[in-house]
C-alpha cells in the first residue's frame, strides 16, 4: 500500500469519531444481527454519520468474510464481510477497518453495515 496516498482530517475533510449513548439495533426482517449501546459514530466530511458498532455486540456467527476491500485515504484499506442469510441484499453489506489510520484509530475492532442492506434501528 506505499504506493497509496494517506490523508489526514483537516478543515477541509473533518472526521469526527463520538461515542453513541443510544441503542442500535442491527437486522433485517425477523434476523437480529446485534445491538449495542457501544456504538461510534462517526461523521467524515458531507457524508452520512455512519455507525460504528463493536464486534462483540454482533452476532459474528452470521457473518461471512468477504475477498473484497477497498481503501479510504483517510481512514485505511477496508475488509468486507457478507450476511448470507440475507441473500444477494447482504453480500458486502458490512465493513470493519482492522488497521485503521491514527486519526480514526478508534474505529478498529469495529463493524459498519450498509443501512440500504441492514435495519439500523437508533433509540434513546
Amino acid at each position: 500500500m506505499a504506493d497509496r496516498k494517506h490523508l489526514i482530517p483537516d478543515a477541509s475533510h473533518p472526521i469526527t469519531i463520538e461515542r453513541s449513548s443510544s441503542t442500535i439495533v442491527l437486522g433485517r426482517r425477523s434476523l437480529r444481527i446485534g445491538e449495542t449501546r457501544d456504538a461510534l459514530t462517526l461523521a467524515e466530511a458531507s457524508y452520512p454519520p455512519v455507525h460504528y458498532i463493536p464486534r462483540r455486540d454482533v452476532d459474528m456467527s452470521l457473518l461471512e468474510r468477504s475477498a473484497h476491500t477497498s481503501y479510504c485515504p483517510y481512514k485505511g484499506q477496508a475488509n468486507y464481510y457478507s450476511i448470507p442469510a440475507l441473500g444477494e441484499a447482504g453480500l458486502n453489506s458490512v465493513w470493519t477497518y482492522e488497521t485503521p489510520f491514527d486519526a480514526v484509530g478508534e474505529i478498529a475492532g469495529h463493524l459498519a453495515f450498509y443501512p440500504d442492506r441492514v435495519s439500523i434501528e437508533v433509540t434513546g
